[in-house]
């Protein structure tokens, strides 16, 4: 699990509107992909990705879902643990706190650090460029020594 339970969400900052077409752990930052035009809000051309590199991207906010790929002829995924179908919607939260693991290796962050988009969907309090590092919010913890720290996303 790559975010704990005691997330603290505003509802106003959700988005509903993207797609994700790959398998994906929640607790990352999530960046456009694709996007359609206008309202757009079925329209499949909304797609977010955890980006390769954070150079030129645009995060969205912190996935909330755990993206899996199942033969759902064979089994049902289960929605008590937060997942959805490889290619469905996601959750994406623009707006809240959040305690993730996913924060860079080998860095370490401190409480007030500004947090910044890096390769992978990961967080980092090292910013390496305004376009290269895209500010996604705050720490307001430390790492533990699971490698879990508080963020306030804010985007």
């Amino acid at each position: 699990m790559a975010l704990k339970g005691d997330a603290v969400i505003n509802r106003y900052g959700d988005e509903l509107r993207f797609f994700m077409n790959q398998t994906a752990e929640r607790g990352a930052i999530v960046s456009i992909s694709t996007a359609g035009s206008g309202v757009a809000n079925e329209n499949a051309s909304n797609v977010v990705a955890y980006a390769s590199s954070a150079s030129g991207k645009r995060p969205v906010g912190i996935l909330v879902n755990d993206v899996v790929n199942l033969d759902l002829t064979r089994q049902q995924y289960n929605p008590h643990k937060n997942e959805v179908q490889y290619g469905s919607k996601v959750h994406v939260s623009k707006n809240g706190v959040f305690t993730t693991n996913m924060v860079t290796s080998g860095v370490t962050p401190a409480a007030g650090d500004t947090a910044y988009l890096a390769a992978d969907g990961r967080i980092t309090n090292v910013n390496t460029g305004a376009v290269a590092s895209p500010q996604v919010g705050y720490f307001l913890t430390a790492k533990d020594e699971d490698g879990y720290a508080t963020v306030r996303v804010n985007l």
